[in-house]
Formats: C-alpha cells, structure tokens, sequence
C-alpha cells in the first residue's frame, strides 16, 4: 500500500500538482452539519443551487462512486510574481480582479490535469481505475476533503491553508477505488488571529469559520445578478471581479511559495487591473470576445458593467464622469444605468451632477428613477460639486 501511495504521489506531481495528500472514503459528518446550518441561518441566500440535496450527496464519497475506499486530495497553486498596480492617476479608472481570475478559468486547466493523471495511474497499474473527479463547481466538499487529508487546515475566512502556499490553491479530489493509506489532518489552527476578519470591509465574516455570503464582495460582484445593497456598495472599494483582502491581511501568506507550474495567464486580467472606462464602453460582444476563457465570463456583461460603476464611484475621479454619464443615458441594462446614478452622485463633480439633472426627465425605469432621485438628494446638504474623498489603492 505504502509504494502504490508513493506512484501516486509522484503521477500528481508530474501532472503539475503541487500538494497531493490522501483521506478516507468514509462520509464527512462533520462538515455536512456544518454546511446545512449554514444553509438553515440564510448565510447560502443567493446562491439557489446550492441545496441540503447537494451538500448531502458531496458530503458522501460512497454517494459519488460507489466502492470508493479512498479519496486523493490535489492542490494546485496559483500564486505568481507581485505584480505592478501601476501609478495612482492610472489607478483612478481601473478596478481590481481576484488573482484566481488573472489567468484562463482553471476549472477546465484542472480537470483536465486530473483526467492526465487518473489515466498516468490506470496505465502504470495496467488495470482500469474506478474514479471520478471534482473541482469546486461540483458536489464534493472540496475544503472538506482538504483538511481531513491534510492538505492544509481551515483559515477563519473559511479558506483552506496550506504550509507551503499559504491559501493561494486550487483544490481538486480525485475518489477512487484504490485503497490508499490516509493522511492525517495537520495539527495547525489559526490560535487567536482575526486579521482576515478584522480586515473584511463588508463584515461578511460574521464569526470564526462563518462567511454571510449575502455580504461578501465574491458574492456581490460575481453570483448577485441584482442590484447591489446601496449600504454595502461604498465598502466595496475598487474590486469589479471577486476580492482577495482576507487572503491579502493573512499571515500564513507572506511565505507562501509561488506556483511552479501555473495556469497559462490570460491577457485580459493578467496585471490584476481592468480599464473600467474601457469595460463600460464595451458592447456584449466585444466582452464575449475579450474575457471568452476566464472566470470574468461569470460575471456576465451587465454584471461586470455594474460592478465598473460601483468602483468608479469609489474611486471618485472626475475624470469618469463622461463614461458614467455615457452609461446613465445609453446603456441598455436598467442595472447598469441605476449604479452609474448612484456612481455620479458619489462623484459629486459639478458635471456628474449635470449628468443626472439631464437625464432624469427621460429616465422610465422606476428603479434607475429612485437611484437618481437618491444621488441628487445627496447633494441638498454638502456644498454642490464637493467630489468624495477617493479610495486609497491598496
């Protein structure tokens, strides 16, 4: 047992893993209550498929493959080289993406790693191999898994951490019928550090281990297809795709190793900064062309067009203030002209305003109507054309 362990270990590390730990094929109890409590306390809210239904069965390897005696924890990181976020004019109209989502969607990129690697084993075995694999759009409980191996342990923010690199890791699990000796779990915790919740401009992580999804800037930027709460939007900075600050503020990731093998970076998104002026000016075509092939695609055109103009207006430049009026007076979406209102009014410049005096009368939307009605409003107190304090670009 303990050489077919070694063969698999060394068939993941050739496929591009970088952790390869193994864990038992035996339900994760555990983690299943946990999972369906968060599901009872509303902390799911918005993400519909995700049922007591799926946690159950992702909770149970012998549900997934039946005879299944083991399960092979895989980690891959994509951490890269520090990138560059350019100087702070540049910074007034661009918004930042996740590092997950810099480079091609790794779903795809994993599974196929995986794929390369269950047919290594099955070929060096000379004998067919039961197995089926998961990245995290599938049931399994991906985390789970990783802990119970030993991959890494659970950070407070709810994220796998590993000793090597740190929480930057794709997980994948490979369940198998082979029966493989397990790995016991690490013996690590995060002692008393609440950085990551500290840290969280939204107050997603609502305690220890616990992520209010309806709060998470993850959430609002890339899954929420509505309008985003107007309490909750100047907090969400200058992020447009995802957020990493919890990542960022962790300990545990100052030493973390960079990727060795990554994941072809795309273009687009590669220096972790989108032109927002640009995004809002792009048909839905001209997006498809653009971010065809990375995770941005999520986000859908209207989504990230919405996202664009909530950072805008935290950055706070004038010098957005054409695009927004742009996007408040022609763009298609009622979405994506109520948060250019909402956009101009935290600008406040004496063209924004102008921008939403023009546009008032001819808006029929009720929603876009209140946003504009509400940005207006807001300038009855302070002195008109007194611009917000801009964000400072971490």
């Amino acid at each position: 047992m303990a050489a077919l362990k070694r063969k698999i270990i060394s068939y993941a590390k050739e496929c591009g893993f970088d952790l390869v730990r193994v864990t038992s094929a035996e339900d994760f109890a555990d983690d299943r209550a946990a999972a369906l409590k968060r599901i009872e306390d509303g902390h799911m809210a918005g993400l519909p498929w995700y049922t007591e239904r799926r946690v159950k069965r992702g909770s149970s390897p012998q549900e997934l493959l039946p005879g299944a005696r083991s399960v092979i924890s895989l980690g891959l990181s994509y951490l890269g080289p520090e990138e560059s976020l350019s100087d702070t004019s540049e910074r007034q109209t661009h918004g930042k993406v996740a590092r997950y989502a810099r480079m091609k969607d790794y779903h795809k990129a994993m599974k196929r790693r995986m794929r390369n690697f269950v047919a290594d084993v099955s070929e060096h075995l000379q004998t067919p191999v039961a197995a089926r694999w998961y990245v995290d759009d599938g049931p399994m409980l991906d985390r789970a898994a990783a802990a119970r191996s030993g991959l890494g342990w659970f950070g407070k923010n709810t994220n796998i951490l590993t000793t090597s690199h740190g929480s930057w890791v794709f997980l994948g699990q490979v369940i198998t019928d082979l029966e493989l000796e397990a790995d016991p779990p690490l013996l690590k915790t995060c002692g008393s550090c609440v950085r990551c919740i500290d840290a969280c401009p939204t107050g997603a992580i609502v305690a220890p281990f616990v992520i209010d999804n309806s709060r998470c800037i993850s959430y609002l930027t890339i899954e929420n297809r509505g309008a985003i709460p107007r309490a909750l939007r100047p907090m969400m900075q200058d992020w447009v795709f995802g957020c990493d600050i919890c990542q960022d503020v962790c300990p545990v990731n100052r030493k973390a190793q960079p990727a060795v093998d990554s994941i072809q970076d795309a273009p687009p998104t590669a220096t972790g900064l989108l032109d927002l002026v640009e995004l809002l000016a792009m048909t839905e075509d001209e997006f498809r062309e653009r971010f065809q092939g990375t995770a941005v695609m999520r986000a859908k055109h209207g989504g990230m067009q919405r996202n664009a103009c909530v950072a805008l207006g935290n950055l706070g430049s004038p010098d957005a203030v054409p695009a927004l009026s742009r996007a408040l007076s022609g763009a298609p979406s009622p979405l994506v002209r109520g948060h250019a209102a909402w956009a101009l009014g935290r600008i406040g410049s004496p063209g924004a305003v102008e921008a939403l005096e023009a546009a008032r009368p001819h808006e029929t939307d009720p929603d876009v109507v209140a946003e504009i009605r509400e940005a207006l409003a807001g300038f009855a107190g302070p002195a008109l054309g007194q611009p917000v304090t801009p964000i400072v670009a971490s």
